[in-house]
């Protein structure tokens, strides 16, 4: 028998109006949003319900906005027996609560405070991110080194075949654009992103997340996560700690990720959260896997 693997999705899957429908139809539901809103002191199940979208595309709300809705979720589907998980930056702490190795609470807490440094690190050293789409890896490196005589500029995160995110400082990226234009990418295009995310521009956040991260109790995971820094599966509680401290500034690895998974055993593949981005991902890393998606309250019936 096939395993099923749940894959949590991160910045950019949120929308008005996300988990809405939870809440009107689930008593555990709502509880968990009043429960967030309680420990944040703000209401973010608002943000999430009603927006307005500026709102909610705000780094430091976006991201214990997907992660409350992917949680939520994943706290109601009752037996889907997922032997093991990973998420896209972001989602990786989603996948990390759902395994058990840090609480719902820490979880949301240190979600919250990463997008708020991930959102002052992004005015206090201005970046931004481009995708390119139609390179292999080796040819996005070279393009980097070669735009860095510009400014800081590195691969973000590794997607899907061809598909490629790059992140740095404005002059950096624009330069890496530009040559990879001119190497044959079929498309390039800038991100509309708070920061330059995964990339040493994040340092200050880094520092203040490993600084939380440190006083954050967390315990081994009961099933394989597999990490973004490395692609690897992790259980240990230091390891954790590590690598999410590492995540910010360092490539998601997506793409090996999900290949890993596979060798792993995985064959059914849940995303857990809103949207459907990392349905369209994995079905372009691996056709042959089965792919589905949860992010309404209807979709809960199918399990």
């Amino acid at each position: 028998m096939g395993q099923v693997a749940l894959v949590f999705p991160g910045q950019g899957s949120q929308y008005v109006g996300m988990g809405e429908d939870l809440f009107a139809n689930s008593l555990e539901a709502a509880d968990l949003f009043a429960k967030a809103d309680q420990h944040l002191g703000f209401s973010l199940s608002k943000i999430c319900f009603e927006g307005p979208e500026e709102e909610l595309r705000q780094t430091k709300n976006t991201q214990p906005a997907i992660f409350l809705h992917s949680i939520v979720l994943s706290r109601l589907v009752k037996d889907l027996n997922a032997s093991m998980a990973a998420g896209h930056s972001l989602g990786e702490y989603s996948a990390l609560v759902f395994a058990g190795a840090l609480s719902f609470v820490d979880g949301l807490r240190l979600v919250r405070l990463r997008g708020e440094l991930m959102q002052q690190a992004g005015i206090d050293q201005p970046g931004t991110m481009a995708a390119v789409v139609g390179l292999d890896p080796k040819t996005i490196e070279e393009v980097c080194l070669e735009a860095s005589s510009a400014g800081i500029v590195q691969a973000a995160n590794f997607n899907s075949p061809g598909q490629i995110v790059i992140s740095g400082s404005i002059p950096g990226v624009r330069k890496g654009m530009e040559l990879a234009k001119s190497r044959g990418a079929k498309l390039v295009k800038e991100l509309t992103v708070s920061g330059a995310f995964h990339s040493p521009l994040m340092e200050s956040a880094r520092m203040g997340l490993q600084a939380a991260l440190e006083t954050t109790e967390i315990r081994n995971a009961s099933i394989p996560v597999f990490a973004n820094v490395t692609a690897r599966p992790i259980q240990r509680a230091s390891e954790i700690r590590e690598l999410l401290t590492q995540q910010l500034l360092s490539p998601v690895r997506w793409e090996e990720t999900i290949h890993n998974l596979v060798a792993s055993g995985a064959t059914d593949f849940v995303e857990m959260g809103p949207g459907k981005v990392l349905q369209g991902l994995v079905k372009r890393i691996d056709p042959a896997v089965s792919v589905r998606g949860i992010d309404k309250y209807t979709d809960l019936s199918g399990n």
